[in-house]
C-alpha cells in the first residue's frame, strides 16, 4: 500500500470514527434537544485547540462481527484549552452504544485522567450514558472501577468537573459524586441510582425520571448538583465561568485578573443594605456584590440550602471563596444541609489555595426533632472540621450576630481564622438576650409584679452587657471592630498580608472527618 493509500485509509477511519453511531443517530440526538459529544467539546474548548486521543480505540479481544466496531468507542477523549488554559476532556457519545461504559471506554477515560494529573490540569467529564455495557459483564464494571479510583486519587490535586447532559444512572453516578462540581441541564439530564419503574415495584412510589433525578430536583432538593442550566450552551458557559475562578491544580494559584476595581473602594451604601436590627432580613448577596471586584461572583449550590451562600469572586484581582449566612432564608440559621454545603465548599477552597472570606450573621443551629434525628450533630461538625482543617488564608467578618456554637463554626478565631473583624453593632454571645433571660432570669421574672416589664429590663441589660463585639475584641478573639464601609479595604489588606502564609498540619495519613 502506497503512502497515499495509507493516508487515505487513515482519513477514512477517522471520518467514520467522527460520525460515532452514524448520521441517523446524530439526528436522533438532536431531536432530543441534545448535542453530540464532539459538538459539546467544540462548545467548551477554544477553537482549534482540541487534540483527540484514542479515536480509533476498540476492543480487539472480541470477534469484530459488529459494523459499529469500525466507528471507535462510545467516548471522545483528549485535551484542549479553555480561555487559553489547558483542560482535559472526555465526552460520552450517546450515538454509539448509548454512551455505555465498556472496558475500552473506561481505559480511555482513565488515560485522560492520568494525563491530567501528570500535567496538572483540570478534567471535565461530559456525561451522557445508558450506564454499564451489559454485554461486557464484569469488564464494564471494571471500567467504572478504574474511573472511580482515579477520581479519588485526583481529588484535591486537580479540579474535577462533571457535566450531566443526558442519563447518568446506577453505578455511573458515583464518579460525578466524587468530583468537585456537578452541572446539570434542565429537561434532558437525570441522575439516579434506580429508575422510576424499579422504585414503583419495590416501594410502590410513583415518580418520573425528571422528578426523581432531574436538574431541578438535584440542584434544589438533594444538593447533588451544584449548578443547573436551561440548556447545554448555558451549561457549558457556566463551566467556563467556574474554571476562570479556580487554579489548574493544587500547586497553582487561581488566575490573577486586573479588574480595575480599587481594593480600597468604600462600601458607601452598605449601612442602608444591612438593617441594624438583628431580626430584620436582608439579602447577603447584596453585601457580597459590593464586596467583590465589580460585583462579579459565581454562586455554588444557589438553589440548595439557601440559608447559607457559597460563592467564588475576586478581591483585588485574586480569587476568594465567600461563605455567608443568608438572613433572607430561615434567618440564616445553620442546619444539616447548610452545614454540608458550606463544609464541602470550604474544603474545596482549601484544596486549591483559594482564601476563604466568611460573613457571619447567624442566630445558631436550627432546633427540632427532625434535625436531631437527621444527624445535625454529625453534619454540623463537618463545618467545624472544614474550617479547623483549612490552612489557606481565612478572614471572618461578623456583621450583625454570632450566637452559640454557630459562632464557633463560622470561621471563628478559635478554629484558626487569621483575621477576624466585627461591625460595631455585632452581637457575640452564647445566645440572644430574648432566649438568655428565659434561663438566667427566670426566677427573677416570676417574682416580679410586672413580669413583662421586668423581662424587658433584663433583656436590655443583657444586650448592653453582653451583646456587643468589645468583649471579644478585648480578649483578642476579634482583631478589630471596623466601620462597615471599610469592609472591602480591610479584607483586601488582610489578604495581601496573608499571601505568603505558610501553615502545615501535624503529620498524619489523613483525618477522620465525621461523614
Amino acid at each position: 500500500m502506497s503512502f497515499d493509500e495509507q493516508l487515505e485509509y487513515l482519513a477514512d477511519l477517522k471520518r467514520r470514527a467522527a460520525l460515532g453511531g452514524g448520521q441517523d443517530r446524530i439526528d436522533a440526538q438532536h431531536e432530543r434537544g441534545k448535542m453530540t459529544a464532539r459538538e459539546r467539546i467544540a462548545m467548551l474548548v477554544d477553537p482549534g485547540t482540541f487534540e483527540e486521543i484514542d479515536a480509533l480505540a476498540v476492543d480487539w479481544s472480541e470477534n469484530e462481527s459488529t459494523v459499529e466496531r469500525d466507528y471507535g468507542e462510545a467516548v471522545v477523549t483528549g485535551w484542549g484549552r479553555v480561555e487559553g488554559r489547558p483542560v482535559y476532556v472526555y465526552a460520552q457519545d450517546f450515538t454509539l452504544f448509548g454512551g455505555s461504559v465498556s472496558k475500552v471506554v473506561g481505559e480511555k477515560i482513565a488515560k485522560t485522567m492520568d494525563l491530567a494529573v501528570k500535567t496538572g490540569a483540570p478534567v471535565v467529564g461530559l456525561n451522557d450514558s445508558g450506564g454499564a455495557r451489559i454485554q461486557e459483564g464484569v469488564d464494564a464494571l471494571a471500567g467504572y472501577g478504574e474511573i472511580f479510583i482515579r477520581n479519588v486519587r485526583a481529588s484535591g490535586v486537580i479540579p474535577q468537573i462533571s457535566v450531566i447532559m443526558g442519563p447518568c444512572a446506577g453505578g455511573a453516578v458515583y464518579s460525578p459524586a466524587i468530583t468537585d462540581f456537578i452541572f446539570m441541564v434542565e429537561g434532558t439530564s437525570q441522575m439516579y441510582i434506580t429508575g422510576p419503574e424499579v422504585i414503583a415495584s419495590v416501594t410502590g412510589e410513583r415518580t418520573t425520571f425528571e422528578e426523581l433525578g432531574g436538574a431541578k430536583s438535584h440542584s434544589a432538593k438533594s444538593g447533588v448538583a451544584h449548578f443547573s442550566a436551561a440548556d447545554e450552551q448555558e451549561c457549558i458557559d457556566q463551566v467556563k465561568r467556574l474554571l476562570s475562578f479556580i487554579p489548574s491544580n493544587n500547586m497553582d494559584d487561581a488566575p490573577y485578573i486586573d479588574t480595575g476595581d480599587d481594593p480600597n473602594r468604600s462600601l458607601d451604601d452598605i449601612l442602608s443594605i444591612v438593617p441594624a436590627e438583628e431580626t430584620l432580613p436582608y439579602d447577603v448577596r447584596d453585601v457580597i456584590e459590593r464586596l467583590v471586584d465589580n460585583g462579579d461572583f459565581i454562586e455554588v449550590h444557589e438553589s440548595f440550602a439557601q440559608n447559607i451562600v457559597c460563592a467564588l469572586g475576586r478581591i483585588d484581582g485574586h480569587s476568594v471563596g465567600v461563605v455567608a449566612n443568608q438572613p433572607m432564608y430561615l434567618g440564616g440559621v445553620l442546619d444539616i444541609d447548610s452545614s454540608r454545603k458550606a463544609a464541602r465548599f470550604v474544603r474545596f477552597c482549601d484544596s486549591f489555595n483559594i482564601p476563604v472570606v466568611t460573613l457571619v450573621d447567624v442566630p445558631g443551629y436550627l432546633p427540632g426533632v427532625a434535625q436531631e434525628y437527621g444527624g445535625i450533630i454529625t453534619h454540623g461538625a463537618k463545618l467545624l472540621y472544614a474550617y479547623a482543617e483549612a490552612t489557606v488564608p481565612k478572614i471572618t467578618v461578623i456583621t450583625r450576630k454570632g450566637f452559640g456554637g454557630a459562632y464557633d463554626a463560622m470561621g471563628s478565631k478559635h478554629l484558626g481564622a487569621d483575621v477576624n473583624y466585627a461591625w460595631p453593632g455585632a452581637a457575640i454571645a452564647v445566645m440572644g438576650g430574648d432566649q438568655a433571660v428565659n434561663i438566667i432570669g427566670r426566677r427573677e421574672i416570676q417574682a416580679a409584679e410586672d413580669q413583662a416589664a421586668r423581662r424587658t429590663e433584663l433583656v436590655q441589660d443583657y444586650k448592653r452587657r453582653y451583646e456587643h463585639p468589645y468583649i471579644a475584641a478585648a480578649k483578642g478573639y476579634i482583631d478589630d471592630v471596623i466601620d462597615p464601609r471599610q469592609t472591602r479595604s480591610k479584607i483586601a489588606h488582610a489578604l495581601e498580608m496573608l499571601r505568603s502564609k505558610a501553615e502545615t498540619l501535624p503529620a498524619k495519613k489523613h483525618g477522620n472527618i465525621p461523614l
